[in-house]
């Protein structure tokens, strides 16, 4: 007989007077690596809080340790996205200031946060070093923990899971944000730290798993249901809803050039981000960015946002006009619909799920002023269209992470405009909800809109993508037209190729 490791028992819990989880069973044995997917929204992240002793919920929840391990006797929980704070232990940060190097500085340096983590953990700093060589992590060192991408943040807490080794690790979406190669190293550790003992528990709807993975869930209707492998991912097609009026019409562009870059370098202090840019996207052009985690897409898109305060020092032109000519950053905005991780980091959780998608008018982490009804129109047709009416009143922080991503591709969109810059749109979004989103991307650029897309996965990329340009240490490795279906298999198997 098994010797149970986690078991679960008539597992109740509510939220805003919504049953969650109803009368939950489940038993976890020794050996037992499981993925916990399924529908954004079904529990899967509450559940996981409350094996960790984060969130409480009605029922009974028990943990057999081993004791014939030196293993930590420790759940981990590694939450989708990490909320780093500065040195003042404040976590009050605005979306421009990643890039202001001044401020920067008041932020732990990767290998301070990394030392700090060791001395709280009683861990040996040579154990983490061979985790950051196989994450390609270890020229981050010196890094302000602001200056991170999203895939940057995510290494970080997968470096400190896999070196503190607990007895059960649970990772909510270990992939996001995260290149070809590096979900491939990932896995091999995984492995590595199962061998060892270790159990794990990933929240994923991702197809690519470790080789230790055995048993597969999902939660429907508040319980735990254990599924095939190949069914894990499956669900019922959403019918595509045809997108509301006021998207249907082209985009009124001021200019014909949309961006042009000459010669563009970035560096903070030594270390060169971006290097001799050259790139040109034409009104209605419709390009996919790539690169590996620290590439310098992030970089590369704050200009284009009017967000990075060097642009003022390069031969940088955005809709017909050089930076620095005297717009200001809003006069930028208004041509531009954008979503990133880091922008949902920084939003103003406190606003309404309606005020947030208003904002999107104004460019705003938050509603400040009445629309106008044609405006209020144009929100409720989203609302309606991203299936969100029944929480259009709620607060944007008590959503499901996938909502919450929803809302904000909400707002994107909500002016229609000339610019569509989507940086990895999809994080925290259900198969469904993917399908639906790049359903809506493709209707959108069909009517002529100039859309830059961010993407690591190829299973989630919008069809109507037309042009390449690919970063490789901060500089441009290649530029390339994507118009054939043949070009497309061909991509495929090179990224498949550069992770083996």
């Amino acid at each position: 007989m098994q010797e149970s490791f986690v078991t679960i028992q008539d597992l109740n819990l509510k939220h805003q007077q919504k049953s969650v989880l109803t009368d939950l069973n489940w038993t976890t044995n020794i050996g037992d690596n499981w993925v916990l997917g399924g529908a954004s929204g079904s529990g899967k992240t509450s559940l996981a809080k409350i094996i960790a002793g984060l969130q409480s919920g009605v029922g009974n929840v028990k943990i057999n340790f081993a004791t014939n391990t030196q293993l930590p006797a420790e759940v981990l929980f590694v939450e989708s996205w990490y909320q780093f704070k500065n040195l003042e232990g404040v976590a009050n940060f605005y979306y421009q200031q990643r890039y202001t190097s001044q401020q920067a500085k008041d932020t732990l340096t990767v290998h301070a946060e990394l030392v700090a983590y060791g001395k709280e953990k009683h861990l040996h700093f040579d154990k983490v070093e061979p985790i950051l060589e196989a994450l390609n992590f270890s020229a981050f060192a010196s890094s302000q923990l602001i200056e991170l991408s999203s895939g940057e943040h995510k290494k970080l807490q997968l470096i400190k899971a896999l070196w503190l080794k607990p007895q059960l690790l649970i990772i909510d979406q270990p992939y996001t944000g995260l290149d070809a190669a590096s979900r491939k190293n990932l896995n091999t550790l995984f492995d590595e730290v199962a061998a060892e003992g270790l159990q794990l528990i990933l929240i994923s709807n991702d197809a690519e798993l470790p080789d230790s993975i055995n048993h597969f869930a999902e939660i429907k209707d508040g319980k735990l249901i254990e599924v095939d492998e190949f069914n894990l991912a499956s669900h019922v097609q959403q019918h595509a809803r045809e997108i509301p009026d006021f998207l249907k019409a082209s985009p009124v562009y001021s200019s014909s050039a949309i961006i042009k870059m000459v010669d563009v370098n970035i560096s903070y202090g030594e270390k060169q981000v971006l290097k001799g840019i050259n790139w040109e996207v034409k009104a209605g052009e419709k390009w996919l960015l790539q690169g590996h985690n620290g590439s310098g897409k992030s970089t590369l898109l704050s200009l284009v946002n009017g967000d990075h305060p060097q642009s003022y020092a390069n031969e940088l032109y955005l809709f017909g006009n050089r930076r620095g000519s005297g717009e200001s950053i809003w006069d930028i905005k208004q041509h531009i619909g954008l979503i990133s991780p880091e922008f949902h980091w920084y939003f103003d959780a406190t606003s309404t799920v309606w005020q947030s998608i208003a904002s999107g008018f104004y460019d705003t982490v938050g509603l400040f002023q009445q629309l106008p009804y044609s405006k209020s129109a144009q929100v409720d047709d989203l609302v309606e269209y991203f299936g969100l009416t029944e929480n259009k009143n709620e607060l944007l922080s008590s959503l499901p992470l996938g909502k919450q991503r929803l809302v904000l591709l909400a707002r994107t969109i909500i002016k229609n405009p000339e610019l569509l810059i989507l940086d990895e749109p999809c994080q925290g979004l259900d198969q469904q909800q993917t399908q639906h989103f790049n359903h809506l991307v493709d209707e959108l650029c069909s009517n002529g809109m100039t859309l830059i897309y961010v993407g690591h996965f190829e299973s989630q990329l919008p069809t109507c993508l037309e042009k390449r340009i690919l970063l490789e240490k901060g500089e441009v490795k290649v530029v390339e037209s994507l118009n054939t279906k043949t070009r497309r298999a061909e991509l495929q198997s090179e990224i498949m190729r550069s992770t083996s």
